[in-house]
């Protein structure tokens, strides 16, 4: 209890104190681009031995930790949980720019027989910036945190020979100046547990290097390594830099998308897989063989290739619980499980987990399809957001031009009806086998018009809500089923997240969490419409509650989604009992709302590392005091999304509409919207709770306007669509006959 109040005063400090007082770093999840650095890497001439007494300090503090049990994990039991249990021996080859579509029976043969004999999966290798250089990606391993050198990065430098070891060349320079605090952290662990390892090629010393830039054994080729080296070390590390080589350009990875042709690409493979089989034919028989296709090699990110050769994984998949996924893994993973197949104590500064064995049948044909399927959201993502903003746009500027002269109030209605029906659409696709973009267009639109057929079909379309509750509906409980389910609509959707992107694997995305926050407010309000006074407060209060848990939660992991959810339901429910709501109850319910997410972030920061997630890892990085950087690159990314000429254009049409109806609603839309408030006043309340949560999300997400953008994209269609229909059922509704006057009667005399 006592260690679950310092977290939380820590957390409640960060929130409240800003993070002005926290050190930089480099940690933390991907968010936006590369974080700007004006230094070069560590050169390969100069030398640096100071801060002696800092790795001395490095050393002690992760062994008194690890003896503490607060900021550490034993490997064995990590090792045992991933299915494998704990290695005699460790060997990580490392290809740079290795993905499945480069592996054959006919160029790659020795990489087809590891993986054949492996479990497998795809290896997200996002580290800080869109692309990920060979330097970066051995960077990361190093530090067990997703790193980056800065601009210009490409190979990672030739250490110096001293002996059967090597020197990196200002490798102080990193950590000192550059900011990357965690480099060394898995030859400095390793060291402090008294194991030895060898480092083959640069970017194998990088990643095996003490703080210091000190590899104990070093090798230029595999060729070198000799049977006695692997009998008294059980680490081994590969650069297998020979794909990778050629995309180089003075030793930087130039972003353009895609330098050799197929043939070229080959034969560089070849040459990669004769060095890696050179190492593999050494391998002692129990030596668990990790594989990393461990950086991009142009500017299009890609699902790279993740194997683990390990009694009984042959044939099964190869993921993580850091990404909640079976079949999917990051970077830091690998740090992770080197150390704990070796049954050293991970530090606590490493974000993965060990890696774990998955279902059975895995296929290299999955995986090629999944990276696939990312590339195809990839590329159309941006021109679907570019139509939805010019479909809300026109549709805007027409319903303006036809309600005013009060024409084609019909037609208008569907289109409204249809256009919010939109965005679940393209979590709904999901659910059917789309291979390319023809089934994915085709898919979006189908699930479209059949939404909007339901919602005009049945006794429900002659009410004014009917069709709002429809499409709110449908909105809400697609979200709400796929955070019960494991979020697999949301991944590899043009309105989710994608895995070759890294921002996020699993839970509640933002722009998800504005669609389910509408749907469920205005769900909710159609409740509270039909069942008025304290049964509809319920309702709004209830369902909303539950819906804000599940993207709060282990399952959603929204950070920001809560605390812009709350003041959303907390002022729905408030105006829907009839009551006021001030400027300091508005802040009250958003300290509520934050007080939420600190509670389900500190609960899941006191379970098992392996079994945290992003919300849990944030307190520890709190803590630590290396959680700026996130910070900064949210917010960073936030007031990027203000400039975006996709959702800017949503919000401001949106709410020029919404604002210019309700002043001057005969002007502007021959009075769609006061008739939609006469109508159903708790349809009023659900607006106004919708556009708190949606300027509040806006503000605490790093998806910034697109979360206000996309809340309006659904409710304001839809309270155009109730409010035609309002004004229709006036107009149809009977006039009562005005009884005549009785004859008039001549005064009596």
């Amino acid at each position: 209890m006592r260690r679950a109040l310092v977290v939380l005063a820590a957390l409640v400090g960060q929130v409240l104190v800003g993070p002005s007082l926290v050190g930089p770093s480099s940690v933390g999840p991907a968010l936006t681009g590369r974080t700007p650095a004006a230094h070069a890497a560590p050169s390969q001439t100069a030398s640096s031995h100071t801060g002696a007494a800092m790795a001395s300090q490095a050393v002690a503090s992760v062994a008194s930790r690890a003896g503490a049990g607060v900021t550490s994990r034993t490997g064995d039991s990590a090792a045992a949980r991933a299915g494998v249990g704990a290695a005699g021996r460790v060997a990580l080859i490392g290809v740079p720019g290795l993905h499945w579509n480069d592996l054959t029976k006919t160029d790659t043969p020795n990489l087809w027989e590891l993986t054949r004999t492996s479990a497998i999966g795809s290896l997200s290798v996002r580290t800080v910036g869109s692309v990920t250089c060979p330097y970066d990606g051995w960077l990361t391993v190093s530090a067990g945190t997703r790193s980056a050198v800065g601009y210009g990065c490409g190979a990672p430098p030739v250490p110096e020979q001293q002996g059967e070891g090597a020197l990196i060349r200002d490798y102080r320079y990193l950590i000192d100046v550059a900011g990357q605090r965690n480099a060394g952290i898995l030859g400095e662990t390793l060291k402090a547990a008294g194991q030895c390892s060898i480092a083959i090629g640069p970017g194998a010393a990088l990643a095996l290097s003490d703080r210091q830039g000190m590899v104990g054994r070093y090798h230029t080729s595999p060729l070198q390594v000799r049977t006695a080296d692997l009998e008294q070390c059980r680490l081994v590390a590969l650069d297998v830099d020979d794909l990778i080589r050629p995309y180089l350009t003075g030793d930087r990875l130039p972003k353009v998308p895609e330098q050799l042709g197929a043939r070229e690409r080959r034969d560089a493979l070849r040459l990669a897989d004769a060095k890696a089989g050179a190492l593999l034919s050494v391998l002692p028989a129990d030596t668990t063989v990790l594989l990393a296709g461990l950086s991009d090699h142009g500017s299009v990110p890609h699902l790279r290739v993740a194997a683990m050769r390990a009694p009984g994984a042959e044939g099964h998949l190869l993921g993580a619980a850091s990404t909640h996924r079976e079949d999917i893994s990051i970077l830091p993973d690998f740090t992770a499980t080197v150390l704990s197949a070796l049954g050293v104590a991970v530090p606590e500064t490493v974000v993965g987990v060990p890696l774990k064995v998955g279902g059975a049948g895995a296929t290299v044909e999955r995986l090629r399809r999944a990276d696939a399927t990312a590339q195809t959201i990839r590329s159309v993502k941006g021109v679907y957001f570019t139509v939805v903003a010019v479909l809300q746009v026109l549709f805007y500027v027409v319903a303006f031009l036809l309600l005013r002269r009060r024409k084609g109030l019909a037609p208008i209605r569907f289109a409204a009806v249809a256009l919010a029906a939109l965005p679940v659409s393209s979590y709904l696709v999901n659910l059917l086998p789309w291979s390319g973009l023809p089934q994915l267009v085709a898919g979006v639109l189908g699930w479209t018009a059949l939404i909007t057929a339901v919602a005009f079909a049945g006794p429900w379309r002659r009410a004014p809500l009917g069709p709002l509750a429809v499409v709110a509906g449908v909105t809400a409980l697609t979200l709400a089923g796929d955070l019960l389910t494991g979020t697999t609509l949301q991944l590899n959707s043009v309105m989710g997240y994608g895995a070759d992107v890294g921002a996020r694997y699993y839970g509640l995305g933002n722009i998800p969490f504005a669609l389910l926050a509408t749907g469920t407010l205005l769900a909710t309000t159609v409740i509270a419409h039909r069942y008025p006074g304290k049964a509809g407060v319920a309702a709004v209060a209830v369902l909303g509650a539950f819906a804000m848990v599940l993207g709060g939660s282990g399952m959603g992991s929204d950070f920001g989604g809560v605390i812009a959810f709350v003041p959303g339901i907390a002022v729905t429910a408030l105006l829907v009992a009839g009551r006021r709501v001030s400027i300091v109850k508005l802040g009250a319910f958003c300290v509520a709302g934050a007080v939420i997410v600190m509670t389900f972030a500190v609960v899941n920061y006191l379970q098992p590392a392996d079994q945290q997630t992003h919300l849990g890892r944030f307190v520890g990085q709190v803590i630590s005091g290396e959680a700026f950087d996130v910070i900064f690159r949210k917010l960073q990314a936030m007031l990027a999304t203000l400039l975006s000429p996709n959702l800017m254009p949503i919000v401001i049409t949106a709410v020029a509409f919404l604002v210019y109806a309700i002043l001057r609603p005969e002007q502007a839309s021959a009075g769609v919207v006061p008739a939609a408030f006469e109508h159903s006043p708790a349809l009023r309340a659900g607006l106004i709770g919708t556009l708190v949560s949606g300027v509040i999300g806006m503000l605490v997400n790093d998806s910034g306007a697109a979360v206000l953008s996309m809340a309006l994209a659904l409710a304001v269609p839809l309270l155009l669509a109730t409010g035609i229909g309002a004004l229709r059922e006036g107009a149809a509704r009977p006039v009562p006959a005005t009884p005549a006057p009785a004859p008039a009667q001549a005064p009596k005399p």
